[in-house]
């Protein structure tokens, strides 16, 4: 990575990194800047797979709708006949809309911590790529009877080696926060049934300090109210870092949820 951070200054690189928009999941922008393993289940895939035998299905937090997308391809023309989707942030309900409306989703803008706006018992498949919270109660209203919650989630201390790098140690509180196990004893006091859950940790590069700009602004709420002037000083240490030493090194971490409602 150095042949493309080498002859480019640390401002030319944070305003790059300041300028990319953030609507949306699409995480293409980074390819050879930054990168992450991906979990051995393969979450969209898998979702796409689910799609194809599900009478009617939910996307819950879309985002710009991008993993939707990929699953339905991967589903074919055995797709459900009521799709819908839920998103709070309105740049990517936009996106959304535009991307999924032609394969026949209903995009709904719904905030991520309202109640969900469907009639109960509506839905065989209910799909969430990183929910900000799973709110367990309504995912299990709107499940038909023997429906299926498949998602995955975001896990404790995920990317935590960056966020301490900007925010200090973080209270363990904090570091036990999105605890799968916790999670689980959410999802069976709200009716359901877990029938699987997996976690993995995976390994993370950042190559230059554009990407790191980059990624602080999209995911918000990693270093809250980050902007590249308020913690100048750090990036210009983790950029000369990353010069000296290579990639900046941290670890994401992931659960898959596969939950079911019972029959009876």
């Amino acid at each position: 990575m150095a042949s493309m951070t080498e002859n480019r200054s640390f401002e030319d690189l944070v305003a790059e990194g300041a300028a990319v928009p953030t609507d949306g999941w699409d995480f293409s922008w980074f390819e050879g800047r930054a990168s992450e393993a991906r979990p051995s289940w393969r979450y969209a895939r898998s979702a796409g797979e689910r799609l194809a035998r599900a009478e009617s299905a939910l996307d819950v937090q879309t985002g710009g709708g991008e993993v939707l997308d990929f699953a339905l391809a991967g589903a074919g023309t055995n797709r459900p006949r009521l799709l819908a989707a839920t998103e709070g942030w309105p740049p990517n309900v936009a996106r959304a809309t535009a991307l999924l409306r032609p394969r026949g989703v209903v995009v709904v803008a719904a905030p991520d911590d309202a109640p969900l706006p469907f009639a109960g018992e509506t839905f065989d498949l209910v799909l969430s790529r990183h929910p900000v919270t799973p709110h367990w109660a309504e995912i299990a209203r709107v499940l038909r009877p023997g429906g299926t919650y498949f998602a995955q989630h975001v896990g404790p201390g995920s990317v935590f080696e960056l966020v301490e790098y900007f925010l200090g140690p973080q209270p363990e509180s904090v570091r036990r926060g999105r605890d799968p196990q916790g999670e689980r004893e959410a999802a069976e006091a709200a009716g359901l049934e877990v029938v699987e859950l997996r976690a993995e940790r995976l390994r993370m590069e950042f190559h230059d300090i554009a990407a790191v700009v980059h990624f602080l602004r999209k995911v918000v709420w990693m270093v809250p109210g980050f902007t590249a002037k308020a913690y100048e000083p750090q990036l210009r240490a983790l950029h000369e870092r990353i010069g000296k030493e290579g990639p900046f090194v941290a670890h994401s971490a992931r659960h898959l949820f596969d939950v079911r409602k019972p029959a009876s």
